[in-house]
């Protein structure tokens, strides 16, 4: 599958690309929040799976309201935990350390920040997680997943459109890198996925991507760590580093990544 060949909804905030393999398809909603937050729904049989949760109130509403005509069986909650307003009733699936990363971790920190920054038109709340899954492969709503731990939560195989759900990729834009170790963690990573050929990969942040993307991002790491050891501080790296990308999105994140190799 292409990821360039879909039909678009528009809708009032946000908007879905929708993907038709036959006999199921993908929806992935890009919210057009503050924090470009994507959220994908696997459909299949007039049942589907979530992946992730918007988290702006006035999201919750419109991808609730899309969703009206289908079952949705199950959601999975990974890097995303607030939100919890959306589909309340519906299960949540995540992994025992996911749990820990959206109510005591990472997760949680960044929850608290987002409030700060956002106020009242961000839902602080965090799914209440009812189905803890480990790796392996899972069963939602007839459709077939497979789970994957990361240090931080987990991510998502999805075998009958060979695509694979993590939190972030972005080609061209900036992404929270924690230093070498870390960029050599998301590196092997990517090269996991390009030796597997998946069509396409969805992430958090991002509309789906694919494997000249993921290759496009490792080049783009790479370069990140020899930047960093040639700089002696977070602004000389900041600087270098936009100079370098200059039609990069993410600058946020460049200042996090910035934090992080020179702490």
């Amino acid at each position: 599958m292409n990821k360039n060949t879909f039909t678009s909804v528009k809708l009032a905030k946000g908007e879905v690309n929708v993907y038709d393999f036959g006999g199921i398809k993908l929806h992935a909603y890009k919210t057009n929040d503050f924090i470009d937050n994507e959220v994908f729904i696997v459909e299949k049989n007039g049942k589907a799976v979530v992946i992730e949760s918007p988290c702006f109130f006035d999201n919750n509403t419109e991808l609730a309201d899309y969703l009206k005509d289908v079952e949705v069986e199950g959601m999975l909650v990974a890097y995303h935990g607030a939100g919890a307003t959306f589909l309340p009733d519906v299960s949540k699936y995540a992994t025992q350390n996911a749990v820990e990363y959206s109510e005591n971790g990472g997760g949680k920190a960044l929850i608290n920040n987002f409030t700060g920054a956002f106020g009242d038109i961000f839902d602080k709340s965090v799914h209440k997680i009812t189905n803890v899954i480990s790796e392996g492969k899972i069963a939602i709503g007839g459709i077939d997943f497979v789970i994957k731990q990361t240090s931080e939560a987990f991510d998502v195989e999805i075998p009958e459109i060979n695509a694979v759900y993590t939190h972030m990729l972005g080609h061209d834009c900036h992404s929270i890198v924690a230093g070498a170790g870390h960029a050599d963690a998301i590196i092997a990573q990517l090269r996991d996925y390009i030796a597997k050929g998946y069509d396409l990969i969805l992430t958090s942040h991002y509309t789906p991507e694919d494997l000249k993307d993921a290759q496009t991002k490792i080049d783009y790491l790479e370069n990140l760590k020899s930047i960093a050891a040639n700089c002696t501080s977070a602004e000389s790296f900041k600087a270098e580093v936009e100079k370098q990308y200059p039609n990069y999105s993410g600058g946020n994140y460049l200042d996090m990544t910035a934090g992080f190799f020179f702490k």
